[in-house]
């Protein structure tokens, strides 16, 4: 009987997830939606910048000017919707064989509630590296 009484008093100590519980884990979840939410149009707008960049650096950046590979930048932006990096923002540089590669480092800061933001640090090269 002792074995009967132990173990109705074990199951009746048991307990699912209270209403607390589940309140947390839904703003948990609906605080990482929100999250993902505002990072996603900033990830698609930089994977829109390397290609602009890896179609730049099919043509030959090397008979451009600055000037040129700057506003060949802002033409192909506006075509792709992009709003964060303009021409006047990226670095022209000279790689070891000579060839020119177009780089650009910018952050986006994406307000989430109140005075909580995400800073993203974004980087990207013509070349690919």
């Amino acid at each position: 009987m002792t074995n009967s009484l132990m173990h109705h008093n074990s199951v009746k100590k048991q307990g699912g997830a209270t209403m607390l519980g589940m309140l947390i884990v839904g703003a948990m979840v609906v605080f990482v939606a929100l999250v993902v939410m505002k990072m996603v149009p900033a990830y698609t707008e930089f994977m829109s910048v390397k290609k602009v960049l890896r179609a730049m650096q099919k043509d030959s950046l090397s008979g451009m000017s600055n000037k040129e590979i700057k506003e060949s930048f802002d033409k192909r932006a506006s075509i792709d919707y992009i709003d964060s990096v303009k021409g006047s923002d990226i670095n022209i540089e000279k790689s070891a064989d000579g060839e020119t590669v177009v780089t650009v480092d910018y952050k986006i800061v994406k307000p989430i509630i109140g005075n909580v933001s995400v800073l993203i640090d974004f980087s990207a090269r013509s070349d690919g590296k």
